[in-house]
């Protein structure tokens, strides 16, 4: 008897396209003894019953590598041929060798423990579906690799792809799919082990995205699809807007910007209305819209017209004095504007035309061209001496220092003591008037004071 390393080694195929003793006792595996004794049969029988002409092995496929490959040289090319011709023949080994082991000693009869040895019943768990498989494999990847399945990146197995598989072992296998998660218009790309949007959002840690109000491109029981998905969530926002000079309202909504949230109100804007911020802007919880309503109107009102004022010279009235003769009668005409308004409030008014509708009666105002009388005076030869003193006795002097006339008065005291009746500057009014005016000042300022050098002349 061999010894049983020598016979059975490591669970591999050799890479030589005959048959070996290696290759037969590694498809049996630890029992092969006990397999082959119980049909009373020996390794080269077994050989010799697997090439015969009745056994039907599929051929070897050599992968035509090379044949792409132009630029290289003849060494390179025949030990690259010699690694594809290897790889292949260890691969047609492996997956079709138990096959025809079984299929061998099943014609021999009494094989049946030895295909059931050789053929495992196993489970996999793929995403939560279970379905049985059969497989000859010896390890959870060939099992996986029988079953047409592979292992993604971002798949989860368990257990590895190396541990052993018996008969009634469990596989379970998480594939991972590409989530494109887009909140309130920010994207984040997210693998996840999930396959329905509920289970992906709790794994990414956004279950407050599953809670009632939000709104999601597909349902949260919605499968994910292998191949991934992008995934749109709105959430609830409470959001309180102002339109124009309406009273604000609080509104819940899912809209992202200002754009999107008038459009599902139904809030059109006219072309001088504006969102204050702009349509673009991103919405919040606790977020303000606020409209500017803008509109023009034309206005059409009656107004009173102002009668026009006519003055008379009248030669019997004082100069200085005016009387209305006739006050005259307002007219009436129909103005219309062109009226802006902001929000409820008029911000411009822009007259476009009017029409007379009674022409309004002047007013009739006389002006006095009387010279008036000189008042009476007291000591006319004290203000002589003063006015030599302030303006040499020049009654009508105007030297463009500020001060008019004999007694030299400044505008201001002029008109505050009663000049203007007379004239508009002192030099214009007579030597009675400017000495009837003096009087009023010393009287008021009890003397001379208000000419400090020349008032002690008087």
């Amino acid at each position: 008897m061999l010894d049983r390393d020598t016979q059975y080694g490591e669970l591999d195929y050799s890479d030589d396209p005959r048959i070996t003793h290696q290759d037969v006792l590694a498809a049996l595996g630890p029992d092969a003894e006990t397999l082959m004794a119980e049909i009373d049969v020996d390794v080269d029988e077994l050989i010799r019953l697997i090439s015969a002409e009745t056994t039907m092995l599929p051929p070897i496929v050599i992968p035509d590598e090379l044949a792409e490959d132009r630029t290289a040289g003849a060494p390179m090319k025949a030990a690259t041929k010699d690694e594809v011709i290897s790889s292949a023949t260890r691969v047609w080994k492996k997956r079709f060798l138990k096959g025809t082991v079984m299929a061998v000693l099943l014609t021999l009869g009494g094989g049946g423990a030895a295909a059931m040895a050789m053929n495992k019943s196993v489970t996999l768990d793929i995403d939560g579906q279970q379905q049985t498989v059969h497989s000859f494999g010896d390890t959870v990847g060939e099992v996986l690799e029988d079953a047409g399945l592979s292992v993604g990146a971002h798949d989860s197995l368990s257990p590895s792809p190396q541990a052993a598989v018996g008969d009634g072992g469990v596989i379970k296998l998480e594939r991972g799919r590409k989530l494109n998660l887009v909140v309130d218009g920010v994207s984040q790309e997210s693998w996840v082990r999930a396959t329905n949007l509920s289970e992906a959002l709790n794994q990414l840690g956004r279950s407050d995205l599953a809670k009632s109000g939000t709104w999601t491109s597909m349902p949260q029981n919605g499968e994910l699809p292998l191949e991934g998905a992008t995934v749109e969530v709105k959430t609830l926002k409470n959001v309180t807007v102002y339109d124009g000079a309406n009273e604000p309202r609080k509104v819940q909504t899912n809209s992202v910007t200002t754009k999107e949230f008038l459009g599902e109100l139904r809030m059109t804007l006219g072309p001088d209305d504006e969102a204050v911020g702009g349509l673009d802007v991103k919405l919040v919880d606790g977020a303000e819209v606020h409209v500017s309503r803008t509109g023009v109107t034309m206005v059409k009102q009656n107004e009173e017209i102002a009668p026009p004022e006519q003055k008379v010279d009248d030669p019997e009235l004082e100069k200085g004095k005016t009387k209305v003769e006739d006050p005259g009668t307002p007219g009436q005409k129909t103005v219309t504007y062109k009226v802006t308004k902001r929000n409820g409030k008029e911000v411009g008014r822009e007259k476009v035309s009017e029409e007379v509708i009674t022409e309004a009666k002047p007013k009739i105002v006389k002006v006095g061209t009387k010279k008036p009388a000189d008042p009476v005076i007291g000591d006319a030869g004290a203000w002589d001496r003063i006015a030599q003193c302030e303006s040499t006795g020049n009654w009508a002097a105007n030297t463009g220092n500020g001060y008019y006339g004999g007694l030299q008065f400044n505008k201001s005291t002029w008109d505050a003591y009663g000049g203007s009746q007379y004239a508009a500057y002192p030099h214009q009014a007579s030597k009675a008037q400017q000495i009837a005016v003096a009087e009023k000042l010393r009287d008021d300022r009890g003397g001379y004071g208000a000419w400090p050098h020349c008032g002690k002349k008087a």
